[in-house]
């Protein structure tokens, strides 16, 4: 039934040869504002504690978290 549907796609567009599965447009975000990237950091750095994997964003090794607390991360970043 899916697979209809992508063939469905395929034809109706006239984009792809017998399937179509992801869209053809995309959706920008301006990254200027930094607020929204912030948001959007701070989003992903609350990830390995939401999944209780860490207390404290910062305690987790893989994450940038740590250099926005005034510490040193695993790779340089240019905080923002």
């Amino acid at each position: 039934m899916l697979l209809n549907k992508f063939a469905f796609e395929a034809k109706r567009t006239a984009r792809a040869k017998n399937y179509k599965v992801w869209r053809d447009d995309n959706h920008v975000i301006c990254l200027e504002k930094s607020d929204w990237v912030l948001q959007r950091l701070n989003y992903i750095h609350q990830n390995p504690v939401r999944l209780m994997i860490v207390s404290n964003p910062e305690e987790y090794i893989f994450s940038s978290a740590i250099d926005y607390a005034d510490g040193n991360g695993l790779v340089t970043i240019t905080k923002l």
